[in-house]
């Protein structure tokens, strides 16, 4: 299995890298895992991870250097699954609005905006740390060994409004109900870090490595 995390200059590259290598052993999958925004590694790639790290605008940004956006879009159509993590999830959106009105890649449906709710219930922004995820067991592959409740390393001050609650495969609660996990087609993305998340983290990226999606 090819594995490509994408290089845009969107950070934590590496520990997702090697999450995602960490993975792969624990369910048995020969997969090679590089880090590249070369056109033919991503058109080539069995798997696609976009990691992100830091504002909307700037990871935008650097996706449409290099015409690194236009190769994505084109892998994705063919049906290549695609995992967005934390700020990756947040650009498959239709847009965003840290630092100014930011387009994104509209694969899903909302926008991107700040956490209010959570502040004005007294909780600190950025919300950082663990939190319980809530979803219904059987509901989506990428949930399969998990369990309502299990835990999820988050570090965010944005996250995703007005989605499509058929879009939402599970939620958090921080001072209002935040989308954790979407999934639409063959792109999935999740808010907190995957490669941060210990044991849930590795048990999800097995299950992207794994998944099927329906046409």
């Amino acid at each position: 299995m090819r594995v490509v995390v994408i290089d845009y200059n969107g950070g934590n590259l590496a520990s997702a890298a090697q999450a995602t290598r960490r993975a792969a052993q624990r369910r048995g999958i020969d997969a090679d895992v590089i880090i590249s925004r070369h056109e033919a590694d991503i058109q080539n790639a069995d798997r696609l991870i976009l990691p992100g790290q830091g504002a909307f605008a700037d990871c935008a940004k650097g996706l449409k250097e290099d015409g690194v956006q236009h190769i994505l879009e084109n892998a994705t159509q063919k049906g290549t699954p695609f995992l967005g993590i934390c700020v990756g999830m947040q650009l498959m959106a239709e847009y965003g609005l840290e630092h100014g009105r930011t387009e994104g890649l509209g694969w899903i449906t909302g926008h991107v905006s700040r956490m209010v709710e959570p502040e004005q219930a007294g909780l600190r922004i950025p919300h950082m740390g663990w939190n319980n995820l809530d979803f219904t067991p059987g509901a989506h592959p990428l949930t399969e060994g998990l369990t309502p409740g299990d835990h999820g390393y988050f570090v965010h001050s944005y996250a995703l409004h007005n989605g499509n609650p058929t879009e939402s495969i599970a939620t958090t609660q921080y001072g209002a109900t935040v989308p954790a996990i979407v999934a639409r087609g063959s792109r999935c993305g999740t808010q907190f870090h995957v490669e941060k998340s210990q044991d849930v983290g590795l048990t999800l990226l097995g299950n992207f490595l794994q998944w099927q999606p329906q046409p």
